[in-house]
């Protein structure tokens, strides 16, 4: 099922979450058993993270440097049919613009509608590390927009092969992200609503935002995306502190404001123990009152943990 026709058919706030693929040379169990803990608060659809190639320098025994390409979390496709088939819950593979050529997406595309598959995520994705610019692959494309605009474009049997003939259409549901504090590459907001814009112009159905922790910057958010023409459902996304030190690098990474309050809570914590409670509880408060307002969906960044996600849930549902 299609996440927007979840979204259209519920009369209340639907539950999400959002999974990493197992490392390379783990297997899927715990995956599986984070999925199955949270199974009795009914999740709607699950997102599996996608992951490009990574660049590593590794020194010889020589002295001399070798380059190394690896990825360490393959397995993006498989393990999201494996759930879908598994616990018969819609599944979200993220696609990226990063590390992929148009041609490998398509192919990407063509599995995952093979698989059953009914909605991707479409994102930039980052650069390399070491990369102070986002550098697409040659032919690869450069924006999420573009990426929207392809995938899109299979809804009318659009291929890359201007050949082919009596092309089957693909009818993916597209997410993209928003950012409520806007994307850490923009000047200002202003600027990043109209690359928003051009995301849903392009094709895409829904928005799922970046993490906040101040639930006023999202209703500040939906408010300025309605006033620039943005008029698909918006999704926000709820991130749990989980680790002491995430006061200071999630806003290094992401971007974002915290709370006074949040901030000086985690501040006297001694323990990540310490920082994992105040972290579901803040969630929690948050989660409440976005419910209370009416959000069409509750989207969860889990990071693999399981525990205060079913605690959050399980208040909130």
């Amino acid at each position: 099922m299609k996440v927007i026709d979840i979204i259209n058919q519920s009369d209340k706030t639907v539950f999400s979450f959002e999974l990493l693929p197992p490392l390379k040379g783990r297997d899927a169990s715990r995956i599986n058993k984070t999925i199955e803990s949270l199974l009795e608060y009914n999740p709607k659809y699950i997102n599996i993270t996608t992951h490009r190639d990574e660049i590593e320098y590794k020194e010889q025994p020589d002295g001399s440097i070798r380059r190394k390409v690896a990825r360490k979390r393959p397995g993006t496709v498989a393990i999201a049919a494996s759930i879908q088939y598994r616990y018969g819950i819609p599944v979200v593979p993220h696609l990226v613009c990063g590390g992929f050529t148009r041609s490998e997406t398509e192919y990407l595309l063509i599995d995952l509608d093979f698989l059953g598959i009914e909605n991707v995520l479409a994102l930039r994705g980052d650069g390399l590390k070491g990369e102070s610019v986002f550098n697409p692959e040659p032919d690869g494309h450069s924006h999420a927009d573009e990426l929207v605009g392809q995938i899109a474009g299979l809804r009318e049997g659009r291929y890359l092969d201007p050949d082919l003939k009596n092309n089957h259409k693909m009818d993916f549901c597209i997410g993209v992200a928003g950012y409520p504090e806007k994307h850490m590459e923009a000047p200002n907001l202003e600027t990043d609503l109209k690359y928003l814009k051009q995301k849903v112009d392009a094709g895409a159905d829904y928005i799922v935002t970046q993490m906040f922790f101040d639930n006023q910057a999202y209703f500040r958010f939906v408010e300025k995306c309605r006033d620039a023409g943005i008029h698909v459902p918006i999704i926000p996304g709820i991130k749990p502190i989980a680790l002491r030190n995430q006061l200071t690098v999630l806003p290094r990474i992401f971007s974002i404001d915290m709370p006074s309050e949040l901030v000086s809570e985690l501040a006297v914590c001694k323990n990540d123990d310490d920082a994992k409670k105040v972290g579901t509880e803040w969630a929690i408060h948050q989660s409440k009152e976005l419910v209370k307002a009416g959000v069409p969906s509750l989207h969860i960044y889990t990071y693999g943990i399981s525990d205060n996600v079913k605690e959050i849930v399980k208040a909130v549902f």
